[in-house]
């Protein structure tokens, strides 16, 4: 079980992780709220990845990483992610709703 200090290292390493064995990685996120961190675990069979943090500003960043993986598991281990965002899904939900007649 390994925590990472840097995001990036993080998602490289779990991005490598689940394109070698896309089946048996899982992705699992956790809130405790006694202590008030978030904890992401990346695992598959063999090697268990962690990152853990108590800033409200990883929040998007994990909100984009859990895009990235929707998108590997729908799409498979070997789609492109370039276009997979978060806030752009956002925008576009937000878009929607001033369409139609007031009442």
């Amino acid at each position: 079980m390994v925590y990472y200090d840097s995001w990036e290292e993080f998602v490289d390493r779990s991005l490598e992780l689940f394109r070698n064995d896309p089946i048996a990685t899982r992705y699992v996120m956790k809130y405790r709220h006694c202590d008030g961190k978030l904890v992401l675990k990346v695992t598959d069979n063999n090697d268990c990845l962690k990152f853990k943090t108590d800033q409200a500003q990883d929040i998007k960043k994990m909100e984009k990483l859990n895009n990235i993986f929707f998108a590997l598991m729908t799409r498979g281990p070997d789609a492109d992610i370039s276009e997979v965002s978060g806030k752009e899904q956002a925008d576009q939900q937000q878009s929607k709703k001033g369409r139609g007649r007031r009442q």
